[in-house]
């Protein structure tokens, strides 16, 4: 049967042969490539993004609530007629 001890201790060499290897210098270049290029984007969290559509919503509706405001004050109705 085969001993646990020797898969552990295969499992720690190829760890670290991978960790000296060009592979793990490989990677860290990439994640920093990637972490530069996203930091050069202009970009919000979904947090942030959903902050703002509700702050977007919130402004639509007082913008219609001021513009039938507006079209009231510049339009009164009529007064009813009292020959009529």
């Amino acid at each position: 049967m085969l001993d646990p001890k020797m898969f552990e201790e295969l499992g720690a060499r190829l760890s670290s042969i991978i960790a000296a290897s060009p592979a793990a210098d490989i990677e860290k270049n990439a994640r920093a490539l990637l972490a530069s290029v996203f930091a050069k984007l202009d970009l919000v969290s979904r947090e942030e993004f959903d902050i703002q559509t509700q702050v977007l919503q919130r402004t639509r509706e007082k913008l219609k609530a001021l513009e039938a405001r507006l079209d009231h004050l510049e339009n009164p109705p009529e007064p009813p007629d009292p020959a009529a």
